[in-house]
């Protein structure tokens, strides 16, 4: 039976439900975290809140917490998959430097009332598309190779899926329409599609130079098409159906 892991985005977790499938029994889901955050130190001095702030739901506000106190990586050995799918969809956001670590400036956190504590007080912001916040992105790569080949998780299988931000969705009408060639991420944050399709380009590149027995699987370019009627809304990595049905498809191959 197989044991999966997720580190990446909905992307990947969506693919069972939306397709109207059962997902494997032992599933582990590690996201909004990006791979510089995974591989840091802990935040020190943090203070945790006697109760989750009312707009962030359980898996969300337990997300964001791993991502300050690095529990991830623990939680990945200690279950031990067959099988980890790693997409890079959620390395989209700002990383914030602070003290002697770095976490993901995620909606998240912005909306959990965290950074109001001691240890934001010298924060400050490595933009995503930033040369050294790639830079760290790839020291961290480096780090998560070495890591995985050294643990137990040497023994699983690891498995790219690659993804794009769409520029043409599916409106209310099932109507091919485009997208302007930014978007909003959250809180008026804007990105630019083009520009981060690129870097998703260069991140899967390293990731298939640092994982050379890596499977990559990936939807055809004409089905990465995104629709307003997707469970989470309109946004450019929120897919129509027959994008999940191929990629679910390819794990099934896989023996997932």
């Amino acid at each position: 039976m197989s044991r999966v892991a997720i580190v990446g985005s909905c992307i990947t977790r969506d693919l069972w439900p939306i397709v109207g499938e059962a997902p494997p029994d032992d599933l582990l889901y590690i996201s909004r975290t990006s791979l510089p955050s995974l591989l840091a130190r802990p935040l020190g001095g943090l203070q945790l809140l006697d109760e989750r702030p009312p707009t962030l739901g359980p898996f969300s506000y337990r997300s964001m917490l791993a991502d300050l106190q690095k529990t991830a990586l623990g939680r990945l050995v200690a279950h031990r998959p067959t099988h980890i799918i790693f997409d890079f969809i959620d390395e989209r956001v700002n990383l914030l430097a602070t003290g002697d670590t770095v976490v993901t400036h995620s909606w998240e956190l912005a909306e959990s009332g965290y950074m109001t504590q001691p240890p934001f007080a010298d924060a400050h912001v490595i933009e995503r598309t930033s040369q050294g916040c790639e830079l760290l992105w790839r020291m961290a790569l480096h780090e998560l190779s070495a890591l995985i080949a050294t643990t137990p998780l040497a023994s699983a299988t690891v498995i790219l899926h690659e993804g794009r931000w769409s520029s043409q969705f599916y409106d209310e009408a099932g109507e091919l329409q485009e997208f302007g060639p930014d978007s909003e991420l959250f809180g008026g944050r804007r990105a630019e599609i083009a520009e981060h399709n690129a870097l998703l380009a260069r991140y899967e590149a390293a990731f298939r130079q640092a994982f050379p027995s890596a499977r990559t699987i990936a939807a055809p370019s004409d089905l990465r098409i995104a629709d307003a009627r997707h469970r989470w809304g309109l946004s450019p990595f929120h897919y129509a159906p027959d994008y999940y049905r191929s990629v679910l498809q390819q794990l099934q191959a896989l023996g997932i």
